[in-house]
């Protein structure tokens, strides 16, 4: 079943990445995904590409508290040169929301690690699904894809709606005070594929 209908399209100049297509994506809910495009994508096999999750505090307010917004940039700034595509999907807070981001915050400051937290206020570790990622990227035409991610259930949940991960290139971003704690927790709770780069000793 088709959950996303593409609503426009338009060229989307920017300050550091270079110039997109931007593409807007209405899904069911009546949340609105992007996808920025950058050259000749369609049928193209080996297709750079990132699938991003919102992330308000990290993305727009520069949080120190996660690694989203560098691994946002780390992506733009790749998929500019190469060319390919950038997926903003609207999954806030690993799919709990704004709201409960913050309240998984607060229980963060007072000991829990991110899994515990969102276990915590009810929800699973991660409650994201890539259903609407996937069919956004067959829409472009794309079938397969190199996968910019440190996450295998990502890899995993595009390849079970019909994309081919050719290879997965890592995002890896170093550790600072506020996210070591984060960091090792998702590598060794979520199983997130990093290096030792990308945690800080205690």
């Amino acid at each position: 079943m088709k959950l996303i209908v593409k609503k426009a399209t338009a060229r989307f100049p920017t300050k550091f990445y270079g110039d997109f297509i931007i593409h807007v994506y209405e899904c069911k809910e009546g949340n609105h995904h992007v996808a920025l495009v950058k050259g000749d994508v369609k049928g193209k096999e080996n297709v750079l590409v990132r699938v991003h999750s919102e992330c308000f505090t990290g993305d727009t307010l520069h949080s120190s508290r996660c690694d989203c917004g560098e691994q946002m940039e780390k992506a733009l700034v790749k998929i500019g040169k190469e060319g390919g595509v950038f997926l903003y999907l609207r999954q806030e807070g690993r799919g709990i929301g704004l709201l409960n981001k913050i309240k998984a915050y607060t229980l963060q400051d007072q000991g829990m690690d991110t899994v515990e937290a969102n276990e915590k206020l009810g929800f699973k570790p991660d409650e994201r699904d890539y259903t609407i990622g996937a069919q956004i990227l067959a829409d472009l035409g794309l079938t397969t894809i190199k996968l910019l991610t440190n996450n295998p259930r990502k890899i995993e949940g595009l390849e079970n709606y019909g994309l081919k991960i050719s290879e997965r290139i890592p995002l890896i971003i170093k550790a600072n005070k506020h996210t070591a704690k984060y960091l090792k927790t998702k590598k060794e709770k979520l199983g997130h594929l990093m290096d030792e780069k990308g945690i800080v000793k205690n």
